[in-house]
């Protein structure tokens, strides 16, 4: 098979060709030894239904403190402080630290010392791993930006409700222009407001790296704290993604852990520069590249967005070496995802079938997509080039664009595949161009589809179709794992085509 290696792929778009890919930031695997499964089963029958029942009580006890000091408050005015709400406040933060020191957390490293709000207005804390990073909320009190859904919450929503958070509604765009005015507006306070503290992230990764910062925090261009979060423990229970153990287990595991060290730093305060306060993207990538070093950890330009290609499921989901991540991150910076409708890829599916006997260089993708050239547009270029001759089949790019734009469609895309490489006479597909095709939607040629075809083509036809392959697929919903193997084989390339399979044999023809 031969790979595309004018590009490698690497998540965070930078690196050589040696350098292995990065871990998907949005998975989490745990893995028990011997040891480790004899004593978890020990701690659930011992010290978990304690533990269990102290944080459930010590979280009730602070529910009517929270209740009573949020009555009456306002939305946008702070109240001076009365004895009784310090008083209050004071409960709540000792209610809450036994809370954790009875949940494993006995101890809390802290490092550095933490700014004034009239020095820095806003916190940013990374990495965004665990609703334990809770922690540092309880210890400071700071108002944090959470997702609307949160205050629903029994119990814990009340006390989500008296740090007077910002709340945001992901899926209303109104709401995310309401909730950067509104961090605007407290930062501006000069101190008269609580510290915002804000997870720039804007999601759960499994501390691999540190993905995109969202600009929210310093769209104000004030001064902010970054404040990175450790979790030093041997054994990760505490790390919750959107593919992994759920929040029960995630619960269950941790509080079976004899100790759960974690370690808060403060970093000296970041003031931006006046190119910094014009740029908030620039900003924000400036001090999480300082929040990385710190942390010792990678950068890689992935986003919350790209949580949907990691979370497919059914047909073809996106398996988690797929290149398609570094494929969504790339279009995306050139707003080619954003403003892509289902009548727009029909559209180009109709110009690609036309062209694709005309495989495309750099000015003619650039003028098929009415953009300029830039390193981002080549790079897009560079996923596509097959065989190192500059020149890509626009098909890839159109199939590769329908899967992150839909990523839980996927009989749709495959159906847009059979539009731009079936023949006109009988709408059936070559056994090599559906290898394409299928290796496209995956996103990473390292994977064998042998037996796939076999259990599709059993005739051995070398021909087929869009019928046959969706009914296929209805009767064997769990094809993937049934009929598709994925090598361990690190890639070295992203897309490319495929030599093929002998239809005769069903061998491969370099084998």
């Amino acid at each position: 098979m031969k790979l595309s290696t004018n590009q490698p792929c690497r998540a965070d778009g930078e690196g050589s060709e040696s350098d292995p890919p990065l871990p998907n930031p949005f998975v989490h695997e745990l893995k028990f030894n011997l040891a480790e499964k004899i004593r978890i089963a020990l701690m659930s029958m011992t010290v978990f239904p304690v533990r269990l029942l102290l944080v459930a009580f010590l979280m009730l006890l602070a529910w009517p403190f929270a209740f009573m000091a949020s009555l009456g408050r306002s939305r946008f005015t702070v109240e001076p402080q009365s004895w009784w709400r310090r008083l209050v406040d004071l409960s709540l933060r000792v209610i809450m630290r036994v809370m954790w020191f009875c949940g494993g957390f006995h101890w809390i490293t802290v490092k550095g010392k933490r700014a004034m709000p009239s020095e820095a207005p806003i916190l940013t804390l990374a990495p965004h791993s665990s609703y334990f990073d809770a922690i540092p909320v309880t210890m400071t009190m700071g108002s944090i930006v959470t997702k609307l859904e949160s205050k629903s919450i029994p119990v814990w929503g009340t006390l989500i409700n008296y740090i007077r958070p910002v709340f945001v509604f992901r899926s209303d765009q109104d709401s995310r222009r309401r909730t950067v005015d509104e961090i605007k507006r407290r930062a501006h306070s000069r101190g008269e407001w609580p510290q915002i503290m804000i997870f720039p992230e804007g999601t759960c990764t499994n501390r691999s790296g540190l993905i995109r910062f969202k600009p929210g925090a310093f769209i104000p261009a004030l001064p902010v704290q970054p404040v990175v979060l450790r979790y030093p423990n041997k054994l990760d229970t505490v790390t919750w993604t959107w593919q992994g153990p759920g929040a029960f287990k995630i619960l269950w595991l941790t509080l079976c852990q004899i100790h759960n060290p974690m370690e808060i730093e403060y970093l000296p305060v970041y003031t931006p520069s006046d190119e910094e306060k014009s740029d908030a993207a620039l900003f924000a990538n400036n001090v999480r590249q300082l929040m990385a070093s710190a942390l010792k950890l990678p950068l890689t330009d992935l986003s919350f967005d790209d949580c949907q290609l990691s979370l497919s499921r059914g047909p073809l989901g996106i398996p988690s070496n797929s290149s398609l991540l570094t494929f969504n991150r790339l279009v995306c910076r050139l707003g080619l995802r954003a403003g892509t409708t289902d009548q727009m890829l029909e559209q180009q599916a109709t110009r690609a079938r036309k062209l694709h006997d005309d495989r495309l260089g750099q000015e003619d993708f650039a003028l098929y997509l009415n953009l300029p050239i830039t390193d981002t547009l080549s790079q897009v270029h560079s996923l596509f080039n097959q065989d190192g001759d500059g020149r890509i089949d626009i098909r890839q790019y159109v199939l590769a664009l329908s899967v992150v734009r839909r990523p839980f469609k996927a009989m749709e895309t495959l159906k847009l595949a059979f539009k731009m490489y079936a023949s006109e006479e009988n709408g059936t597909v070559e056994e090599e161009d559906l290898d394409t095709i299928l290796k496209t939607m995956l996103g990473t040629t390292e994977v064998d589809l042998t037996r796939l075809f076999v259990a599709v083509d059993p005739d051995i036809t070398g021909k087929f179709t869009y019928d046959d392959l969706h009914h296929f697929i209805k009767q064997h919903p769990d094809f993937d794992q049934q009929f598709i193997t994925y090598s361990n084989v690190p890639r070295r390339g992203c897309f490319s085509r495929s030599n093929g399979y002998d239809s005769q044999t069903h061998k491969r023809k370099n084998d």
